[in-house]
């Protein structure tokens, strides 16, 4: 295996790394629950969603399209024989 291929395996692996943990991060959509149990939502909790699930979001989706770019390459270079 040639460096370009450690390097964007290491790569790689750092990205899905990050990826499992900025989605393990989210909190799940359960909008509907507290009428269930009777808690109400506050002001803090309905505003919490546009700053801490935003950010992370956003973080997902970067992550996701790095993910896609690098095994895209990697795929490249093995097809060229490259690697």
């Amino acid at each position: 295996m040639s460096v370009w291929g450690i390097v964007l395996g290491i790569l790689l692996a750092i990205v899905s790394i990050a990826i499992i943990v900025v989605i393990i991060l989210q909190e799940g959509n359960q909008q509907g629950l507290g009428v269930v149990t009777g808690a109400a939502d506050s002001y803090f909790s309905k505003n919490k969603a546009r700053s801490i699930d935003a950010f992370l979001s956003r973080w997902t989706k970067l992550f996701a399209a790095i993910f896609v770019v690098f095994v895209i390459a990697l795929n490249v270079l093995a097809y060229f024989k490259i690697l």
